[in-house]
């Protein structure tokens, strides 16, 4: 299961890596949440997917069968962040489009003679 994991946030980071290179501030945004996803993903598969029962101690159940709480409160904590961050991103974005016109960075970039 690892390594289908491993996959898919390869899959994630080139795909956000691809977006973050664009030029729509749209895209960018976008790619930032897919960077975000992945990493959450690579937390998860860090701290391991096995583990079946709770992480409650219960009469009859070994230590190596628990499920280890740390890697999912850090994902909560990540996903939490992440979201604030994006949303920031996007008021950010929708202000700039207001003001300007456009979502190319490119032409957000300005020129020197721009006073």
């Amino acid at each position: 299961m690892e390594i289908v994991m491993s996959v898919a946030i390869g899959l994630l980071f080139m795909a956000a890596v691809y977006l973050m290179l664009s030029k729509s501030l749209i895209r960018i945004i976008i790619g930032t949440g897919l960077l975000s996803h992945g990493a959450h993903l690579l937390l998860l598969t860090m701290g391991g997917l096995g583990g079946t029962a709770p992480p409650v101690v219960a009469d009859g159940v070994s230590v190596s069968d628990y499920a280890d709480p740390l890697p999912q409160a850090l994902i909560l904590t990540a996903i939490v962040i992440s979201f604030a961050v994006t949303s920031f991103f996007l008021v950010l974005a929708y202000r700039a489009y207001q003001e300007l016109g456009t979502d190319n960075m490119e032409l957000l970039r300005g020129t020197e003679d721009y006073e």
